[in-house]
């Protein structure tokens, strides 16, 4: 085997090289810069060449470093890859981490986490919620990359669908009817009465290219829109809540909002939905790479889409 210098002297090198700075070096690896000006000068004097022209304040890389650098920074990635494949096998082999928007994960995947858990009972599920799994855009950038630099396992997306080097698979789509309280439904009677109430929007459903929300459901009504009083909320739970407790109509998901309206919290005020061109899709990280419990939340979603309680 080759004699390689130290792998800590290494890492100085690499982080300090990249950052140009001992200083930063120092901040990403939480060393003190003394630390690392040690390192690289032992790393110096090893392969007997400089790799730093020291300045006043700064120092800059030498002709040798240069050269080392990329294939260094490429190793260093594949030596993470590789502690990642072996962590898997190792005692976080039953974890997925998995992530949704913040409405979805609440009154979709929890409501439904037992049933996951009774057919792989040693599993465990850190469900993250996040703004950020919604794809404004028809021509997302998502990509793996992104699923693998956030730790993420398995990410339930709402969007188009549409993603360079990941293969979406579609759990429900998105229609949308008007909901609120009961006492506030009494007051609805028609089209006229309900665009002179407070109407709650939801601001995740109604930034994307092609927008879903109350002025694009009253005019699937043909109806006059007219100005409108709306409400907007940052996500969907928010505005949930507002209707919940008599603020406003909201536009909203039997799908996501089925406990409210079986409970009698919530009321349809009409049973014409806004079909929009946004869905809910499934993402991992490669379905040929994926870990056995990747695999089975996975395959879990897309059987409770399929056949729901």
């Amino acid at each position: 085997m080759l004699r390689l210098p130290p792998l800590i002297a290494l890492s100085c090198f690499e982080v300090a090289a990249r950052t140009k700075s001992f200083a930063k070096a120092a901040q990403e690896l939480n060393v003190t810069p003394a630390a690392i000006s040690h390192q690289i000068k032992a790393l110096e004097e090893y392969l007997g060449v400089a790799l730093f022209v020291r300045h006043h304040r700064q120092v800059s890389l030498t002709p040798a470093a240069c050269t080392a650098l990329p294939e260094l920074h490429e190793g260093f990635q594949i030596l993470g890859r590789a502690v990642d494949h072996i962590r898997s096998y190792g005692e976080e082999r039953l974890i997925v981490t998995v992530c949704s928007e913040p409405l979805f994960a609440t009154k979709w995947i929890v409501p439904r986490l037992h049933r996951f858990y009774a057919i792989c009972p040693a599993a465990e599920v850190r469900l993250q919620a996040s703004l950020n799994t919604v794809d404004r855009a028809r021509d997302s950038i998502f990509s793996v990359a992104d699923l693998k630099r956030a730790g993420i396992d398995v990410s339930v997306r709402l969007g188009y669908g549409n993603y360079a080097d990941v293969k979406p698979q579609r759990l429900i789509g998105l229609e949308l009817v008007p909901m609120c309280a009961p006492e506030l439904a009494t007051s609805v009677t028609g089209l006229d009465t309900l665009r002179r109430l407070q109407l709650l929007c939801d601001n995740t459903v109604t930034r994307f290219d092609e927008s879903c929300g109350w002025k694009e459901w009253f005019k699937q009504q043909s109806s006059e829109i007219g100005a409108l009083r709306e409400r907007r909320f940052g996500n969907g739970l928010l505005a949930l809540e507002a209707a919940v407790n008599g603020q406003g109509v909201l536009l909203g998901s039997r799908d996501l909002h089925q406990a409210e309206l079986s409970a009698g919290k919530l009321e349809l005020v009409s049973d014409s939905p806004l079909t929009c061109e946004q869905a809910y899709y499934v993402v991992s990280a490669g379905l040929d790479q994926e870990r056995s419990i990747t695999r089975q939340f996975r395959e879990w979603l897309l059987d409770e889409a399929n056949n729901p309680a």
